[in-house]
């Protein structure tokens, strides 16, 4: 039978006395606590661990004795912590002495029943008391009592130590009959600005919550359910990070205690985050505040609005040309071209009609910076839509005349292989036609052919200035999803304090000798920096399959009839979309589904 023993190094300079902890029958292993020394009542240690039994549920009681005594002449202090075995009844008696000048100690047990003559092998380990409290490797405070199953586990041993927390509020300073020795003993750890936090937080807490509620009643108002104001809280970025904080300042101001060390670890992640973003919008607003940044800002978005949409107009005269050498049909790209021409005129009209109110503009918007600088770059990217709004257009226009020259080269194939869609039963069903119908479909299955490339040549240069606006816009996004997400508390604590984010421990040997006890060092094993970020976003596997699955969903069962999407598809794809951005290596294998996807649900 092996006998472990698990005791704090922090009393290794107690003073001579008896062994608080818990024994754990299932492994055999003891925990040590505490060390109350010299003198006491034993009538009131015993009450003393019953009132602490009944706080802390963990059985604790009296396990051994402890001999620091360096003179060789008190030998009758060790007969009489001998004899304490007989007042405190525990089977097996753990005996524990300092060896002389060395600085490891003797571990035996005493049996008490004299017809028990078993050898036991007694492996003593010590630990760190502070950081095995401080940790988070025990399990929840709801299941202190571990079965059978869970004993081998040393999440026993840790739960132990969290749980008796109550026993580490005394120190030797205190008037009471009992004295102890623990990692607090000479003075309980607290800082004096986390206690005046405590105090401060109630009433603020409070009265955020009051006002949340207030902020969280005008939004699920009827009023914003609405066609025009719904709308646009469901397009503006702004909108969706302004409600997103809002749910973090709930989390944060909420009256209810965490239930585990992953609730807190969120609320504290979220708190932090929050601050490091408000702090980043105050130096940001200070910034443009300063040396009139933001009418050097206001002088230069005009300049640049103009130049691309001088880079436009060049463009489609090019394309309006003969683009790379390649033959288009004139009639319809002249008229094309003029068509896009003039949306640009009546762009640059507007942007030269808002530019006396551009400076106040961003003076205003420029104060939101202190709401955080999440909500600047929420702004930032709504006004590069604002400001593009001319290129999406453009997109819309190539790719829903591509779509239905696709549609109508598709339906004309069917009529010549004697074909028909059924629109009822959502399939392809033969189909006879006459002479006139076959004429016809001839003649119009040659003029959509041979208007294909010019109209595929437009929405493929409107595809991709969409896309390199998307790309700017995405990189926007990751950035506040990053300033969101990123857990800095935890990272904070992996540099600073990596005990509390602990993953494992393992244990070094301090001395093996034949005939004395195995005496080890229980090291925390800090948890590796990966493993605190990979939580936040999806796989790559599960990602992708995500995508085509989306996609399939929205392809089948509708065949060639790709007009009728519903609004939920749409809302799919834009979330798939923004779930890329957590990940840019996914955001590449992925982006054929995406696009086949978008194209299918433009408006």
């Amino acid at each position: 039978m092996v006998l472990k023993v698990f005791f704090p190094s922090c009393c290794s300079s107690a003073e001579s006395g008896i062994l608080i902890g818990r024994w754990i029958p299932e492994q055999s292993s003891a925990v040590i606590l505490a060390v109350v020394h010299f003198p006491f009542i034993p009538v009131q240690v015993k009450q003393y661990l019953r009132e602490v039994q009944q706080v802390t549920k963990v059985s604790v009681s009296v396990l051994g004795s402890w001999n620091n005594s360096k003179q060789e002449k008190e030998e009758s202090l060790s007969e009489f912590l001998e004899d304490l075995g007989t007042i405190f009844s525990h089977e097996p008696w753990i005996q524990i002495s300092k060896e002389g000048d060395s600085k490891f100690w003797n571990c035996s047990t005493l049996q008490k029943q004299p017809d028990n003559h078993r050898e036991e092998e007694i492996i003593l380990v010590y630990y760190d008391q502070r950081k095995v409290m401080l940790s988070h490797l025990h399990p929840p405070s709801d299941t202190a009592d571990l079965g059978a199953e869970d004993a081998s586990k040393l999440s026993a041993i840790f739960n132990t130590v969290a749980s008796s927390k109550v026993l580490f509020m005394t120190d030797r300073y205190d008037d009471g009959p009992i004295k102890m020795t623990h990692w607090q003993s000479d003075g309980i750890e607290a800082s004096i600005i986390v206690e005046l936090m405590k105090q401060v937080s109630v009433p603020a807490c409070m009265l955020l919550t009051f006002l949340l509620s207030l902020v969280s009643g005008v939004c699920n108002s009827r009023v914003l359910k609405f066609w025009p104001l719904s709308f646009l809280w469901s397009k503006l970025s702004t909108c969706e990070q302004l409600g997103h904080r809002l749910q973090h300042l709930q989390v944060i101001s909420s009256s209810k205690k965490a239930q585990n060390q992953t609730q807190l670890m969120r609320k504290a992640n979220i708190f932090v985050s929050l601050l490091i973003d408000v702090a980043l919008g105050i130096l940001l607003m200070s910034w443009l505040y300063r040396k009139n940044q933001i009418g050097h800002l206001a002088d230069t978005l005009i300049p640049v609005a103009d130049h691309v949409a001088e880079e436009l107009q060049d463009l489609l005269q090019w394309l309006m040309g003969a683009p790379a050498g390649l033959k288009m049909n004139r009639a319809l790209d002249q008229v094309l071209g003029r068509f896009f021409l003039y949306h640009i005129h009546l762009w640059i009209s507007y942007i030269h009609l808002m530019s006396p109110f551009i400076e106040m503009i961003l003076w205003y918007v420029g104060l939101s910076a202190c709401l955080g600088l999440t909500v600047a770059l929420c702004i930032l990217s709504d006004i590069i839509a604002l400001l593009t709004f001319h290129i999406y257009c453009f997109y819309v226009y190539g790719a829903r005349l591509y779509c239905l020259k696709i549609y109508g080269l598709s339906s004309l194939w069917r009529l010549f292989r004697g074909k028909k869609w059924n629109v009822l039963r959502q399939r392809v069903d033969s189909c006879s036609y006459d002479l006139d119908q076959l004429f016809i479909g001839t003649l119009l299955f040659t003029i959509l052919l041979f208007l294909l490339p010019t109209t595929a040549l437009y929405y493929l240069v409107f595809t991709l200035l969409r896309l390199l606006v998307v790309i700017v816009q995405g990189l926007i996004h990751l950035l506040v999803d990053l300033i969101d997400s990123l857990p800095l508390y935890s990272i904070i604590l992996r540099f600073c304090r990596s005990y509390r984010l602990a993953a494992g421990v393992k244990f070094r040997v301090l001395e093996q000798q034949d005939g004395k006890p195995l005496r080890l060092l229980m090291q925390l094993h800090p948890c590796r920096h990966p493993s605190l970020v990979l939580p936040l976003s999806m796989g790559t596997g599960e990602l992708k399959q995500e995508s085509r699955k989306l996609v399939t969903q929205e392809s089948m069962g509708t065949g060639e009839q790709k007009t009728g999407h519903s609004s939920v598809g749409k809302r799919k794809i834009q979330l798939l979309k923004k779930q890329c951005l957590y990940q840019p290596s996914v955001l590449w294998q992925c982006g054929a589904d995406i696009q086949a996807a978008d194209l299918q649900l433009l408006p």
